[in-house]
């Protein structure tokens, strides 16, 4: 039988990908309503926690919504629950359903959301546009006996431990003899209390990110025989991958500026969007920062990018990009619409962690332009 999953097990999961410490200072991110001890049976997916969308979830029978915009962006003072919010909450609560949000920090990590953009408007080459963030490595060294070092490995590698490049569970190993004395009221795997005990065993090392030392340790602990597990941490000076707001690639193929927004209208499937400059322009680098992206246009345009791409732009960001020789394309901020599939991925990828609990997407749009 399977065990049942709470909601600090599926965010324990997904914060190995997102954690919340690359979110931006400002933004508010996690648990915004519910517990974490809450049995989760049916996780629903969407871009925002909107009335229609907690209306879908009770009808579904959702447990537990994972948001990529915050119900509260800001620290509640009051909650009216005659508000259009506080409706919202008063129904969440009713209906026992859970909220986490996931916005920032889903922007910035690798596949996070400006990835699934980059991934449909089928750019290469690409790289971090403003990179905000280093990830510290360590180097996490084991002490384990040799009957349980390849259940040790294994379960690290699967926490996250031992990624680089493009290959996972890398471990280096020697072996030696480890000694240890059990005092009284210890339980110990082998030895007896109180007597010297001399056990074969291997230093196993590995290299694990700062966001992942607890979840990779916490696994490392439940695969360890010994009561008390021997380990060491260093910090490395090699740093890990740059994460950011925003990417830049290339184009698959040249077209103008007027052949790339019809391209990005469809891939990224939009009614209709807004460009700035010469419809002609030959485009081929590109830059993209989902959301509202309105604050690097100049960062794009140092970078080398022919266009950038981004939603919320206003009349005179718009007027200033032109005077300055800028292209820009605006496809609205609803495109971030790309995370309910992507995060649905990860725990498809993930499913042997969640046993039962099915994963679904909101069928509701959340975009509140309508377009004629």
């Amino acid at each position: 039988m399977n065990k049942l999953v709470t909601v600090k097990d599926v965010i324990q999961l997904f914060e190995r990908w997102v954690p919340q410490q690359v979110a931006e200072s400002w933004d508010n991110v996690g648990l915004q309503v519910g517990k974490e001890e809450q049995t989760v049976r049916k996780i629903m997916i969407t871009l925002d926690v909107v009335e229609s969308v907690v209306d879908e979830a009770i009808e579904k029978e959702v447990d537990f919504i994972i948001s990529h915009h915050p119900l509260f962006f800001q620290k509640l003072q009051q909650l009216d629950l005659s508000s259009p919010k506080g409706k919202i909450v008063e129904k969440l609560i009713r209906h026992d359903i859970s909220v986490y949000a996931a916005h920032t920090n889903l922007d910035v990590v690798q596949g996070g959301v400006n990835d699934m953009l980059i991934d449909r408007l089928q750019l290469t080459d690409c790289h971090v546009l403003v990179p905000t963030n280093t990830e510290q490595l360590l180097k996490l060294v084991i002490y384990v006996p040799q009957t349980h070092v390849n259940q040790l490995t294994k379960a690290v590698g699967d926490a996250g431990a031992g990624h680089i490049g493009d290959y996972s569970h890398c471990t280096f190993r020697t072996s030696g003899t480890g000694a240890f004395q059990p005092l009284e009221g210890t339980n110990p795997y082998v030895g007896q209390q109180g007597e010297i005990e001399e056990v074969e065993e291997y230093r196993m090392e590995t290299v694990i990110k700062h966001s992942e030392q607890t979840t990779v340790l916490q696994a490392a602990e439940q695969a360890h025989p010994y009561e008390e597990m021997a380990y060491d941490l260093f910090p490395l000076a090699i740093e890990g991958e740059s994460i950011g707001l925003g990417r830049i690639g290339r184009v698959h193929q040249s077209m103008t500026l007027r052949e790339y927004a019809n391209f990005v209208k469809e891939v990224l499937d939009v009614p209709q969007l807004r460009i700035v400059g010469d419809p002609n322009a030959t485009i081929e680098t590109v830059a993209v920062l989902g959301g509202s992206g309105k604050g690097f246009i100049s960062q794009a345009a140092e970078a080398g990018a022919d266009v950038y791409i981004t939603g919320d732009l206003t009349f005179h960001e718009a007027q200033d990009a032109e005077e300055a020789g800028i292209h820009l394309i605006d496809p609205g901020h609803h495109v971030e619409k790309v995370m309910k599939q992507g995060v649905q991925a990860f725990f498809d990828k993930h499913k042997d962690k969640l046993g039962e609990t099915e994963v679904i997407v909101s069928e509701q749009s959340t975009e509140p332009f309508r377009f004629q």
